[in-house]
């Protein structure tokens, strides 16, 4: 007697690499809170709420959580197939990241005459790149928009501020930043509840 076929339901034509990959689940809520959490604190700092002496508290939160956490959750983002969200994501990691160099290791060895001209170029680079990406944001949801057209804005008035060496627009920078986290922290609160709760909880405003 013939051995009697196996059932249907247990055979997997496909070959392994064709079966299907294992959910992965929205990085999007870590990157948005590392963002969120790191401006936050330095903008404090650039705002002059706190002592500058202690501005030193920023380097491990850029290093680890606003540097490897976003850097992390942008690959997870590529892995998605979401190529808006792992391009930020990964960029904003590799910003706080160079930050945390640049601030503690190679700030203290520039001429403090012409430092500033260094400050500007740097920051003048990431508003370009947060303006057009910014454009790309149109296409995502209206929390999402919302956090580059801040940030945007953000990085134009620190970039006219070190340029100009004025402290009362690094101080409006520093506001604007902090407006900014708030706005990044909603996504990034919307995001982690609602996939948490399975329903949307809090509005994202979808533009696509």
């Amino acid at each position: 007697m013939a051995p009697a076929d196996p059932p249907a339901a247990s055979v997997d034509p496909r070959p392994p690499s064709a079966a299907a990959a294992p959910a992965i689940a929205d990085p999007g809520a870590l990157g948005l809170a590392g963002f969120a959490m790191t401006t936050f604190v330095l903008s404090v700092f650039n705002a002059e709420l706190v002592d500058a002496s202690l501005e030193g508290v920023v380097l491990p939160l850029a290093l680890f959580y606003g540097g490897l956490g976003q850097l992390l959750a942008g690959m997870w983002e590529f892995r998605r197939g979401n190529s808006f969200a792992a391009t930020a994501f990964s960029s904003f990691g590799a910003f706080w990241l160079a930050f945390a160099v640049y601030v503690g290791k190679i700030v203290p060895e520039l001429d403090p005459g012409i430092a500033y001209q260094a400050t500007g170029v740097f920051l003048l680079a990431w508003t370009i790149f947060t303006a057009y990406m910014t454009v790309a944001a149109m296409r995502t949801t209206g929390a999402v928009l919302a956090v580059f057209v801040a940030l945007t804005i953000t990085f134009l008035i620190l970039t006219i501020g070190a340029f100009a060496q004025s402290t009362v627009t690094d101080e409006i920078g520093g506001w604007a930043g902090i407006i900014t986290a708030f706005v990044a922290w909603y996504a990034s609160f919307a995001s982690v509840t609602n996939n948490t709760w399975k329903r949307d909880v809090l509005p994202t405003w979808p533009l696509s």
